[in-house]
């Protein structure tokens, strides 16, 4: 993979399940970072970019990471199989982070990234100190029947949604209904006009999402 301007390539492949993607080191790191990409993405998805490069002025050492079946796929979605190792790769990415960062780490992602980070945060409570769930995939377009909830009782930490009101994977009062399920603070960032991409597709950027959404989530945890 070529570098992004502002991050350096990053691996580390003394796991089994190896951690690989960019890390953004600030001057005067302060907090810790992991963000991961959707299904048919990667670490250089120009969302994650755009967001690490916004936490990064903030502060965070952030490592946008590969999830483990992008590692072994250049293309594809992920397959029924991969959920258990890209969980592991998570968890081994915030091990990296942990060591880099002085403060508190957090863990993000977008669609099924972000799921997998919430199912791994609700199987190890105490492992990361809030999320960030962009675009979260309530339930299968068109499917509103096979909700991805049954984990939420067990979220202990903070979480911020960003979620577009044409969202086909949940609406806004999906999601809303959703979020009384988790026992911890939730916020959300309602995305007017904007789909699953948040305003991230080709070419197209919606310049003031990342800033909007890191402020909203300095707000929620504190």
């Amino acid at each position: 993979m070529p570098p992004v301007a502002g991050a350096e390539s990053f691996a580390d492949t003394s796991f089994d399940t190896p951690v690989r993607g960019f890390l953004h080191r600030p001057d005067s790191p302060q907090n810790g970072f992991v963000l991961t990409h959707g299904a048919g993405s990667n670490s250089r998805a120009p969302l994650l970019i755009a967001l690490a490069e916004t936490l990064a002025s903030a502060g965070f050492v952030v490592l946008r990471c590969d999830l483990p079946y992008r590692q072994a796929r250049p293309y594809g979605p992920p397959r029924p199989g991969d959920a258990v190792r890209d969980r592991q790769g998570l968890t081994n990415a915030v091990g990296v982070v942990k060591k880099l960062a002085p403060g508190r780490v957090f863990l993000g992602g977008h669609s099924y990234g972000g799921r997998q980070a919430s199912m791994l945060c609700a199987e190890q409570p105490e492992l990361v100190e809030g999320l960030l769930l962009c675009s979260y995939p309530l339930h299968p377009p068109g499917k509103p029947d096979r909700l991805r909830t049954q984990h939420l009782p067990a979220l202990q930490v903070p979480v911020l949604f960003v979620h577009g009101t044409r969202d086909p994977f949940g609406t806004i009062e999906e999601l809303e209904a959703a979020r009384k399920l988790i026992p911890a603070k939730t916020a959300l960032l309602r995305v007017d006009g904007a789909g699953h991409d948040l305003g991230f597709k080709g070419k197209t950027r919606r310049e003031e999402l990342p800033t909007d959404t890191v402020a909203e989530f300095r707000a929620l945890v504190g």
